[in-house]
């Protein structure tokens, strides 16, 4: 009889964990759908706002359904004394996924809902975690740079609160609509690494913060969130356009990554990339640096037909390549470029963890238990014979 051996699945690539009603990527046509909507639709017509509610509610809203999310939101915006306190505790060169995981931790305790498990209490929680997000990421940054916090203004949007809070001064219309429009393009994605990380931890009945912390310590990997901290990075490296090519043929004769090419599921370019592009193009040439979104351009172009020739296969854009280089152009530092990906990815780990939690309206999450492939072969086909101590 042949040997039976296991198969393998590093990364759990191809693997269907769960069934989800909350989004679907289409890699071979490259579309990315929350709830039936295509995102490119979302994306021109929407606002993050509308889209949260979409994610949690699993409808769009109406107008007074949007007019009571918004204002549930804005009051929901400030954070305690204690949680300003401890901000101004930490060490300033801490990281900002840090900071972001660990009050996500500390907020559980100001929940009021925290041991309410039903449906309608989860989606109060979520959305207490939406409205504070931005906000703890806006104080951070003001506080780590010597500065008061600015409070929350609630007649503003999710969008343009944040942009006021980091930098004190509100935004023009156009600033917050395309800010708003990068909520919204990363909003959901299915079952990414960091959604997989609060499904998982949510699996176990443990509380939306704790899952949503789980997620935002996934976020913070640079082959995750921190890829669009690596584009830019790598922009500022290559510094113009006459320097591409060179670029990309020492980094891959290095045997090193492209950051922004490439995607573990999408086998076109990433759909969100395309919506991203042109607004990088025009906040460029807002401020005066038309270069970061040139680079991008050409390192785009000769990306691909250097992989191709090289290689002999097609890679393709992500999401990163262009969010990157209009992030920087917003005046946005680069260390904060993932926790405004988890700004936004909130409303997409909460209506995972409460799908995961309530599916069919009753809490029976089915706990993940992987398998593994042991291969620690210390004492060959046999287990270790135990040393005493004396004897080691």
């Amino acid at each position: 009889m042949e040997e039976c051996t296991p198969t393998v699945n590093t990364g759990l690539r191809g693997v269907t964990v769960a069934s989800t009603k909350i989004s679907h990527v289409d890699g071979a046509a490259g579309k990315l759908i929350y709830r039936g909507y295509l995102v490119k639709d979302l994306a021109e017509s929407t606002s993050y706002e509308e889209v949260a509610h979409l994610l949690l509610y699993e409808h769009l809203p109406n107008a007074e359904e949007l007019k009571t999310f918004k204002n549930f939101l804005a009051q929901n915006r400030a954070l305690p004394e204690s949680t300003i306190a401890i901000l101004k505790c930490c060490d300033r060169k801490a990281s900002p996924m840090d900071i972001l995981q660990g009050i996500v931790s500390l907020m559980a305790s100001d929940d009021p809902d925290l041991d309410d498990r039903n449906r309608e209490a989860s989606i109060r929680k979520a959305s207490r975690l939406i409205a504070k997000f931005p906000t703890i990421m806006a104080a951070w940054d003001r506080i780590r740079n010597g500065k008061a916090p600015v409070a929350p203004d609630p007649e503003l949007s999710h969008a343009a609160n944040f942009l006021y809070m980091l930098n004190g001064e509100k935004p023009d219309e156009e600033l917050a609509r395309f800010f708003d429009t990068g909520l919204v393009l990363h909003a959901e994605h299915a079952f990414n690494a960091s959604t997989f990380s609060a499904r998982q931890v949510a699996s176990t009945r443990a509380h939306m913060y704790s899952a949503v912390a789980a997620a935002v310590g996934s976020l913070s990997g640079e082959l995750h969130g921190g890829a669009n901290v690596r584009v830019m990075e790598m922009l500022l490296k290559i510094g113009a356009v006459e320097n591409v090519e060179a670029y990309v043929h020492n980094e891959l004769e290095a045997g090193r990554l492209i950051f922004g090419l490439g995607h573990a599921v999408y086998q076109t370019d990433d759909p969100r990339a395309h919506i991203l592009a042109p607004m990088s193009k025009k906040m460029g040439e807002r401020i005066g640096q038309p270069q970061w979104y040139e680079i991008s351009r050409v390192l785009e172009k000769q990306g691909k037909a250097i992989f191709k020739e090289r290689k002999g296969i097609d890679i393709y854009v992500n999401v990163d390549f262009y969010s990157a280089s209009l992030y920087y152009a917003m005046g946005i530092p680069i260390d904060l470029f993932s926790p405004l990906f988890a700004m936004s990815r909130v409303a997409g780990w909460a209506a995972h963890v409460i799908e995961e939690q309530y599916a069919d309206a009753a809490p029976k999450p089915a706990l993940y238990r992987p398998k593994s492939n042991y291969i620690g072969d210390y004492c060959g086909p046999d287990e270790c014979s135990f040393v005493p101590m004396d004897d080691r």
